[in-house]
């Protein structure tokens, strides 16, 4: 019996919408890069992108448990010396507040460029409003 290998064009992908409201940072982006990944469906291959497309409104009302409001630190480095820049957690939800949560869900997508394929099909907005409705997305209730 032979292993079963799904291919990029036999894949069918659907839209889910998930509401972020109340919801912790980490456990959100857990079941994002699930769908992302496509790890939910039997289908699943490694090697290929058989996700969905996600769009996470209320990205704004996230919440975060202890004190990582304050010590929680983004890190970036610009390749010069002396050119590393720390953003706190509170500092970037205030600039911007959908950043967090794409962040978290990037971190945890592969490192090449299947994950860089992946991260494409995440649409997160701030508020209870998105411009994806055509495409008829389902509520993810986790």
């Amino acid at each position: 019996m032979k292993s079963f290998l799904a291919k990029p064009n036999e894949v069918e992908r659907v839209w889910y919408v998930i509401d972020a409201e109340g919801k912790t940072l980490g456990r959100l982006a857990t079941e994002v890069a699930k769908l992302l990944r496509g790890k939910h469906k039997p289908i699943y291959t490694p090697h290929v992108d058989t996700g969905d497309f996600v769009i996470v409104v209320n990205a704004d009302k996230v919440v975060l448990t202890g004190k990582k409001l304050d010590q929680k630190l983004y890190r970036r480095h610009s390749q010069y010396p002396g050119g590393l820049k720390e953003v706190t957690y509170r500092n970037l939800f205030r600039k911007k507040p959908t950043m967090p949560v794409y962040l978290a869900v990037k971190g945890m997508l592969p490192k090449n460029s299947l994950g860089r394929k992946m991260l494409k099909k995440l649409k997160v907005y701030a508020g209870p409003d998105h411009n994806n409705q055509a495409q008829k997305p389902q509520v993810y209730e986790f």
